[in-house]
């Protein structure tokens, strides 16, 4: 992906493409997983933990990246591809690895639908399934 296209994916977005902002936008675009904020800083080595933390502080208030939490209490991302405002469908299920710690993105497995009761407004939907994925399975075997 060049500069040029992953500035005008963040000023879409209403933020400013400035170096650091486009080293995470690419990571996190050229990333085959949802990544962590350690994964982050071991792929962006030129950059500080404090700064990637600053920069995806800034793209999750601006919907550039969706965050859920991996079942360890850790936060993964990975990139918004609404172009507007994020909203509940584009909420998809995750998969986290027990053995080699990656998350993986379920697209093609729908969420399941949420009544609730009267008074309660859904803000976000963090569903991540847990087990061994095909990878580590086969290392067993």
């Amino acid at each position: 992906m060049e500069t040029n296209d992953s500035a005008a994916c963040l000023e879409m977005k209403g933020v400013k493409p400035t170096a650091n902002r486009i080293l995470v936008w690419k990571a996190l675009r050229q990333s085959a997983h949802p990544m962590s904020l350690t994964d982050l800083e071991e792929v962006l080595e030129t950059m500080d933990k404090s700064s990637i933390f600053r920069v995806l502080t800034l793209f999750l208030e601006h919907d550039i990246v969706h965050a859920f939490e991996d079942g360890r209490g850790i936060l993964n991302y990975e990139p918004c591809t609404s172009k507007t405002a994020c909203n509940l469908s584009d909420a998809h299920i995750h998969f986290y690895c027990e053995s080699c710690r990656k998350s993986f993105c379920l697209d093609d497995i729908p969420l399941p639908e949420f009544h609730l009761k009267e008074g309660f407004t859904i803000h976000s939907v963090s569903f991540v399934i847990k087990g061994e994925c095909p990878q580590c399975r086969k290392k067993e075997s």
